[in-house]
Formats: C-alpha cells, sequence, structure tokens
C-alpha cells in the first residue's frame, strides 16, 4: 500500500520548543510514522543526520544556536533531502526565504494535526511516490496514480477535485473526516460555504467506485461528523 510505503521514510524533527518536538512525534506517531528522529538545535540535527540518513527533514526556523535555514542548506550540501519548515504566522519572510533556498513546502505555527500530515504526505509523495498505489475497495478499484477507479470491466475517471477527496479520505481510512476538514484540504483555507458541493462530489464519487451508490459499502457518511472510507485490513 502506498501509505504503508511513504509512512516506512524516517523523519528528522528539528525544533526548540520541548512541547513543540513532542507534539510532532506524537501526531506523526499516531499516524504510524515509526521511524522519527529528534533534534534540539542546527549542531544536533547535522550531527542526526549524519548518523540517521533520515529521508525528510522538518525544521524550526528560529534555533538556539542558528536558524533553520543555516541548517538547510548544510543539508543540501550532501544531499537532495526533501524539507519542510515550520514558520510563525507573522513571518512571511521566513516562508519566501526558505522557498527561495529550495524548501519542499512550510507550515505556519500553529497548526492543525492534519494540516501536518497533509503536508507531510505531499512532500513524501512527491519526492517517494511509490510506482502504482491502488486501493481495493468492496466494489472497484482506485487507482491514484492515473487518477482512474476500474470497476467490472469499466475505467472511470476522477476529475481533480474527486481525487483530491478520495486521497484524503484514503490517508484517513476507517475513520471519521469531518467536513470541515475535507472542504479545507480540498478547497483552501477558507473553505466555509463548500458543503453543497462536497456533497455533490462526494454522490459522483459514490456513482463511480460503489456498484450500487444508494447503498454505499466503501465510501460512508457519518451524520452530523463526515465521512469514512471503509477499506478491508486497514486499522
Amino acid at each position: 500500500m502506498e501509505l504503508d510505503y511513504l509512512k516506512s521514510k524516517k523523519l528528522l524533527l528539528v525544533d526548540d520548543e520541548p512541547e513543540l518536538l513532542q507534539m510532532l512525534q506524537t501526531i506523526l506517531e499516531d499516524e504510524g510514522f515509526t521511524r522519527i528522529v529528534t533534534a534540539k538545535s542546527v549542531a544536533e540535527g547535522i550531527s542526526a543526520f549524519h548518523e540517521e540518513k533520515p529521508d525528510c527533514a522538518i525544521l524550526d526556523v528560529m534555533l538556539p544556536d542558528g536558524d533553520g535555514f543555516s541548517l538547510m542548506s548544510e543539508l543540501r550540501r550532501i544531499s537532495d533531502i526533501p524539507v519542510v519548515f515550520l514558520t510563525a504566522k507573522d513571518e512571511a519572510q521566513d516562508k519566501l526565504a526558505g522557498l527561495g533556498l529550495g524548501a519542499d513546502d512550510y507550515i505556519i505555527k500553529p497548526f492543525l494535526p492534519q494540516e501536518l500530515l497533509l503536508r507531510v504526505y505531499a512532500v513524501l509523495r512527491r519526492c517517494y511516490q511509490n510506482e502504482n498505489p491502488a486501493v481495493k475497495l468492496a466494489g472497484s478499484i482506485v487507482d491514484f496514480t492515473k487518477a482512474e477507479v476500474q470497476k467490472s470491466e469499466e475505467t472511470i475517471p476522477l476529475t481533480a477535485k474527486e481525487h483530491a477527496l478520495l486521497e484524503v479520505l484514503y490517508r484517513n481510512a476507517n475513520r471519521i473526516v469531518t467536513i470541515d476538514a475535507l472542504c479545507e484540504a480540498v478547497w483552501g483555507e477558507n473553505p466555509f460555504g463548500y458543503e453543497n458541493s462536497l456533497m455533490a462530489h462526494i454522490r459522483r464519487i459514490r456513482e463511480k467506485i460503489e456498484i450500487n451508490p444508494s447503498k454505499p459499502l466503501s465510501l460512508l457518511t457519518v451524520k452530523g461528523l463526515g465521512y469514512k472510507l471503509v477499506i478491508e485490513g486497514r486499522g
């Protein structure tokens, strides 16, 4: 499975705030990431990189012996490891500087756990995408690489929004994803007013993935909360 492949990647977390560092580690471990290395300074980050050879780094901008930019520059001298920056809300120049240096993404503090996971998955997927991730559902197979659904003898294309919604639901397989979280993931930072659009997209997705869309087995509605994608064998 693609997510199992991505979760096998080793992550380096660098932040000098013990509470934030622990929160990052807990969010990622709860999601299933098991290979996590932590550091609290530029020097510790460089040492951890050489010793552990991580696949992705999440770096705070402000560190006690320098900053995340200098740490990234040092890492990039010897590796093309993807880098995600943590930056405060009012530090717009930090975002621009990080992206200008070649960072793969940035996360503005404070952030929601799901935002962190979405961004980490997106970076890992871009850099380490598995060859042919396909997900078997009760009545169909979703191929995320080709953005297609295989049902019976039919191949059905997914639209960009349908693909994005299914990806979010798949990353949270067998768990409820709230309406707000789905809207925010697909329509951006101001998702209000998209609930009707979401319902329309869910209906069209069911027509593509379910044998009987009026009696769905895979994409379930959890009344008053959101939706859940049921995949056998996933916790």
